[in-house]
């Protein structure tokens, strides 16, 4: 027989020692498309306490929906080495040309990074930083989240805090994150102009290129990846190839790791 007091009890109670767990982090990743997801893959996969924060209900950014809807993805020779690290399947289209299933890709990806340890909220977005001085510079020390339903609705509902040792702003092409700390505290981020350049139109061979370049460190304790990478630093967007973003994601990683081990 069940007891419906049982089920919500377990919900509401096994959900907050999941966002209990995670108000202190090594890594807290904003935005759940590729980049941030092929992020949190790696930086779990190291042993490191990962979370991640999506807005929108479902997570997967606009893999899904491949390009036009036409749910089929094309990644290049490079990125060709995520999908053999996931056990993506693909097929050769032609020379440096290979063509993955959408939906396959995302929900692998998604399930890899849990399975590898990431805490992942949905519903769940940034509004704000945490920005303390340590020494004599400033640092990005964490994240201001709320209920996406909260903000939609124009409540006057308080956020919560998550502190973190560094962010990762892999929010697509608003570069959420990355454009609060400038606008509100005014700092200078490692761009060509020292702040949100916006990116360029559509070159795919470049933006590929570019988005995996960028992906950095844009400001002490904030990291960029994926189209946030882009918006930051002025590159060209890539349009329906999707093998930039995965390695973006992974160079992303890559660099935390290192300082992090630097730290310990």
């Amino acid at each position: 027989m069940l007891d419906e007091k049982i089920i919500s009890r377990a919900i509401i109670e096994e959900y907050s020692k999941k966002l209990l767990s995670c108000l202190k982090n090594d890594v807290s990743i904003v935005g759940g498309g590729p980049a941030g997801l092929i992020c949190a893959y790696f930086l779990s996969k190291e042993g490191y306490k990962t979370c991640l924060f999506e807005k929108r209900l479902s997570i997967g950014g606009g893999m899904w929906g491949g390009g036009m809807l036409f749910n089929k993805i094309v990644v290049q020779e490079e990125g060709k080495t995520i999908l053999d690290e996931l056990d993506i399947n693909y097929e050769k289209y032609a020379e440096g040309y290979y063509v993955s299933d959408a939906i396959e890709a995302i929900s692998t990806i998604a399930s890899k990074a849990v399975k590898s340890g990431t805490q992942i909220f949905n519903c769940m977005e940034t509004e704000d930083v945490v920005l303390k001085k340590t020494g004599s510079d400033y640092r990005v020390c964490g994240l201001v989240v709320s209920w996406s339903p909260v903000n939609m609705a124009h409540l006057p509902v308080d956020p919560l805090v998550v502190e973190s040792k560094y962010v990762v702003d892999a929010t697509g092409h608003e570069a959420v994150v990355a454009s609060t700390l400038e606008k509100k505290a005014g700092v200078k981020l490692v761009s060509p102009t020292g702040g949100v350049v916006g990116e360029k139109p559509l070159w795919a061979e470049m933006g590929e290129r570019d988005v995996v370049l960028h992906a950095k460190e844009v400001f002490p304790g904030l990291f960029v990846a994926g189209m946030a990478a882009v918006n930051v630093c002025g590159a060209h967007r890539m349009g329906p190839i999707f093998g930039g973003m995965m390695l973006s994601g992974k160079r992303a990683a890559q660099l935390i790791i290192e300082k992090l081990r630097k730290e310990v």
